[in-house]
């Protein structure tokens, strides 16, 4: 009998214990979550604050289908963590708001001459329907499903430097933006994460076309943070 009292003991021990571990990773999981969309929202308001001939032209901002942030420091050519990131993504709804924000994994960076020195953030500009469609799917390959090319720089950046890409992508350094090659990078739904930030299973489609209500305050934040940005490149 003393036995089995012990050994009740234990299993309630361990099960106690393993109620608070699941409950710290969800916690961390939720931090790190709204630490990523915090870092993309100041990654996209630097953005709208960075003079025009040394930013992200208008024609761009007006004309993204859809934004995706990574907002990974770099150092000396390499992103903090290797060729795995995180970032988050919002596209343009048929009713022209900017959808609730879409957490998205990134692997396989091939990281061209341009990014480098001590850049704070990585963006993606989709431009087409196909780039949009492949995003809303939860997939989306760089330069192979989608056709891509660094952006354009400045007010008056040449319109041949790569308009005619389904994506255009920036690295922002040292208080500008530059164009940078991020051909052969791959972005998947973050299924994870998504339930942790909307409290169910929801699929790209669902948030991407507008079909979930904004979580928290930070993903309200990095929201208008890109409506901001597109008024701003309007104003110029």
């Amino acid at each position: 009998m003393k036995w089995q009292s012990i050994i009740v003991a234990l299993l309630l021990c361990l099960g106690t214990l393993a109620w608070a571990q699941n409950d710290q990773t969800s916690a961390n999981q939720s931090s790190a979550g709204s630490t990523e969309l915090q870092k993309a929202t100041e990654v996209v308001e630097h953005m709208s604050t960075t003079a025009p001939d040394k930013g992200v032209p208008s024609k761009v901002l007006e004309g993204g289908k859809c934004v995706a942030v990574i907002p990974k420091l770099v150092k000396a050519a390499f992103v903090v963590g290797g060729e795995h990131g995180t970032g988050v993504a919002t596209c343009r709804t048929a009713s022209n708001n900017w959808s609730s924000p879409a957490p998205f994994s990134v692997s396989g960076i091939s990281w061209g001459p341009q990014i480098g020195g001590k850049s704070t953030g990585l963006m993606m500009f989709i431009m087409n329907q196909q780039g949009m469609d492949d995003l809303i799917r939860g997939h989306i390959k760089v330069g192979a499903d989608v056709s891509a090319a660094a952006g354009p720089v400045g007010r008056n950046a040449s319109a041949e430097a790569g308009w005619k890409a389904g994506i255009l992508t920036y690295s922002s350094s040292k208080g500008a933006f530059i164009g940078a090659s991020l051909n052969g990078a791959e972005l998947h739904a973050d299924t994870r994460l998504v339930r942790d930030w909307y409290g169910r299973d929801l699929s790209f489609n669902d948030i991407l076309q507008g079909n979930a209500q904004t979580p928290n305050a930070e993903a309200r934040a990095f929201v208008n943070a890109v409506q901001n940005a597109k008024e701003s490149a309007q104003a110029r």
